[in-house]
């Protein structure tokens, strides 16, 4: 498949009334459009794009029950423990495995968190607007889901600062901008810092993306590893429950 007219795109649903976050990438990673907005209007900017690869920080659907059945629990490895994990999807299962947490998601959409909710509607919106789940042969627009945490855990091959942080943001903003992301460099937030300004409380962060964007754009990233080199990412999980992409090919066995 040629990408050359492709767009990839990462959404953040949210809680309550605030827009949700959206980003969208060209094959050399620079950056279409950075913003916000409710469902219509992400809506339609995706379905206005002739091909796409869609990612989205949110589960697919509730919880399916699979591992309630006692032949997927004996396939996995390592094999959860009697009793134990029946709430879980299968991917959270195996992203827990890997020191890496991750929100459960409920059987019952009511019990789940707004942003979820949320979540749910995207993906819904998103397949009447005719993409198919990722992995489907030969289709122009796909859609995944992912997980942030996730994304930049194996990217930096440790858990990341907590993502509200100052710090936080620019380990995440200089993490994506060293994969080749057309994005500003966070280290010039150092540069432009003088004993002046921190004694006046400024800081210079108009180049620093917030939380919300960063989380969007580690989407984008990810619906393009996904699309352009489908053997450098891993899917954990089910099918016919929901999957998730991740931007590594090699995981490690445990995250510290």
């Amino acid at each position: 498949m040629l990408f050359n007219e492709t767009t990839f795109i990462g959404i953040d649903p949210t809680a309550g009334k605030r827009p949700m976050a959206y980003a969208a990438l060209d094959r050399d990673l620079c950056p279409l459009a950075l913003g916000e907005g409710d469902l219509d209007k992400v809506a339609a900017f995706v379905g206005g794009q002739q091909a796409a690869f869609v990612a989205i920080n949110a589960p697919r659907q509730p919880n399916q029950g699979l591992m309630k059945r006692p032949e997927l629990r004996d396939s996995l490895k390592p094999v959860p423990t009697p009793g134990r994990w029946e709430g879980f999807r299968v991917a959270e299962y195996l992203l827990y495995q890997r020191k890496i947490r991750i929100p459960r998601t409920k059987a019952n959409p009511k019990n789940c968190p707004v942003w979820m909710q949320v979540g749910f509607e995207v993906f819904k919106r998103i397949g009447e607007l005719g993409y198919k789940p990722y992995l489907t042969p030969d289709s122009p627009c796909q859609v995944m889901e992912v997980y942030p945490h996730a994304a930049y855990t194996v990217l930096l091959n440790s858990s990341p600062f907590p993502k509200n942080s100052l710090e936080g943001r620019l380990q995440r903003q200089l993490l994506l901008h060293n994969q080749g992301l057309d994005i500003p460099d966070p280290m010039r937030v150092f540069e432009e810092i003088t004993r002046y300004r921190l004694l006046q409380g400024i800081l210079p962060l108009d180049d620093l993306y917030s939380t919300r964007e960063l989380d969007a754009l580690v989407a984008a990233f990810t619906a393009w590893v996904a699309a352009t080199s489908p053997e450098g990412v891993t899917v954990l999980g089910a099918a016919e429950e929901g999957q998730i992409v991740l931007p590594s090919a090699d995981l490690q066995s445990r995250y510290s």
